[in-house]
């Protein structure tokens, strides 16, 4: 969330993707001093009511639903519920709309953040599943990187943590070579932007296929590296004198 935080400008309309690490960058923004700050969402949750009651979101600079967060519906607490019941600063819309191309990229400084389970090194995201075991719905992650992606001044983030563990202790990289079979690709490799874990941000866009293997290597866990590097020469998309 830190890493993602510094991206964040006064103006910029913001959209929180479903998982924990969404609503704590929402709660750090309710601390900060980013103003006049926008949401635009599919999944309304605490931390837009947060960011709102905290002076941090006012929607006045967005292009379109200006003075008002536009959702499709909520998920949280029943504090979040009372506040959302008759609440003018707020615009429940349907999901063509709020899910819409065309509606997200008419938003400047639009910035997209989600979370995901793994990535491969040609950078495609899976925010799905595990192999054959169904974990998520890809829900409307596609069209806010799309759409952030296009948007005047726009920015998407995928974030997910290095790794994971197993319930026998072992821990596993969630950057992987490639993806097992069965594994859902949520969105394609050409379409992200910038990947953060906590070993910090990089950005994907436009980068040749060399450069943004060796990117996603770096903000892998460490004790990973050297075996996501080997692999990487062994399926011929990184090598050393590519630096050259």
């Amino acid at each position: 969330a830190e890493h993602v935080f510094k991206y964040l400008e006064d103006g910029c309309c913001i959209q929180l993707g479903i998982g924990g690490m969404p609503n704590v960058l929402g709660h750090m923004i309710a601390q900060s001093d980013l103003k006049d700050l926008g949401g635009h969402t599919e999944m309304l949750v605490d931390a837009y009511m947060e960011m709102y009651l905290s002076g941090r979101m006012n929607n006045s600079r967005k292009e379109v639903d200006r003075y008002k967060t536009a959702y499709t519906f909520t998920l949280g607490s029943q504090k979040l519920y009372d506040w959302i019941h008759l609440n003018p600063a707020l615009a429940s819309y349907n999901v063509g709309y709020v899910n819409n191309y065309d509606t997200i990229r008419t938003i400047d400084n639009f910035v997209s953040i989600n979370q995901a389970l793994e990535i491969d090194l040609y950078g495609q995201v899976n925010a799905e599943c595990n192999g054959f075991q169904q974990i998520s719905g890809n829900g409307g992650m596609q069209d806010f990187v799309q759409g952030a992606f296009w948007s005047k001044g726009g920015k998407s983030f995928i974030c997910l943590p290095s790794t994971y563990t197993l319930p026998d202790g072992k821990k596993i990289s969630r950057i992987v070579p490639f993806f097992k079979p069965g594994t859902i690709v949520t969105i394609p490799r050409q379409m992200p932007q910038y990947i953060a874990t906590e070993y910090g941000c990089i950005s994907l866009k436009l980068t040749p296929q060399w450069m943004r293997t060796e990117k996603l290597i770096s903000i892998a866990h460490p004790d990973f590296r050297d075996e996501l590097i080997k692999a990487a020469e062994e399926q011929k998309i990184w090598k050393k004198s590519n630096k050259k």
